[in-house]
């Protein structure tokens, strides 16, 4: 398949920039994935960690990008399990 993608760069230059932002495209949603799949809601092993988001603390920030919440000053409200 590269050496298919290859020989079409050489016959056709303009392929190169959507090669390029194809593999970056397909880099991205890879890593994203990953993160996803590592965090505290997805849970791998239930044996062991059956509950693993309510070890987190309070402060811990959740989404990828947090504009007006500040985590730090934030209190638990819910009770310990």
């Amino acid at each position: 398949m590269l050496r298919t993608m290859f020989q079409h760069a050489k016959k056709h230059p303009g392929l190169i920039p959507q090669f390029c932002f194809l593999f970056v495209g397909v880099t991205g949603a890879s890593l994203y994935l990953l993160r996803l799949a590592s965090g505290p809601h997805v849970i791998w092993n239930r044996k062991n960690n059956p509950e693993p988001w309510n070890k987190l603390s309070p402060t811990y920030q959740y989404k990828l990008v947090a504009v007006t919440t500040d985590y730090k000053s934030l209190k638990k409200e819910g009770p310990d399990f």
